[in-house]
């Protein structure tokens, strides 16, 4: 059954929480969720029109399949946008189907008409089934590069 992909909307924030809350679970960090359907409506679908990331949703059918979360970034080195691709998920039964494929191409076409000089992502390291996939899309790992964050909590520590 072939993918539709559609732009999410406010009312789809549970079906987001619902994506989300099964990714944490298959990434073993399910005590980590603390969004809501309420702070996913106010982040994503804000009154002022000013979203802080958006989503995509993959249905086969009239079934929620899976689903996209991205955000624009910007390389000085380009000097171009960037589109992050924050979450990708499909639910284990229907892997294998061309549903991740249909959102990850879904983003690269928006992200190439949108002018951005690239797409980017991370991978957990022990998430082969992933990394084989990106890597089939043509991604390149980034072996080299190592995130680093700051929580809320080390912020607040800077802050003061």
């Amino acid at each position: 059954m072939p993918t539709d992909i559609r732009e999410a909307t406010a009312a789809d924030s549970g079906l987001i929480l619902d994506f989300i809350k099964q990714l944490a679970d298959y990434e073993k960090m399910s005590d980590e969720v603390v969004a809501t359907e309420d702070s996913l409506r106010k982040q994503l679908f804000p009154t002022d029109g000013n979203p802080k990331a958006h989503a995509v949703l993959a249905y086969a059918g009239d079934q929620p399949v899976g689903f996209a979360l991205y955000f624009y970034n910007f390389s000085t080195f380009l000097s171009r946008p960037g589109l992050y691709l924050e979450d990708l998920y499909v639910k284990p039964e229907y892997r294998g189907a061309g549903h991740g494929k249909a959102l990850l191409l879904h983003l690269a076409r928006q992200a190439h008409a949108e002018g951005c000089g690239r797409m980017e992502w991370t991978v957990l390291d022990w998430n082969t089934p992933s990394i084989d996939f990106y890597h089939a899309m043509g991604a390149q790992i980034m072996n080299e590069w190592k995130i680093c964050r700051l929580d809320r909590e080390a912020m607040a520590r800077l802050a003061d």
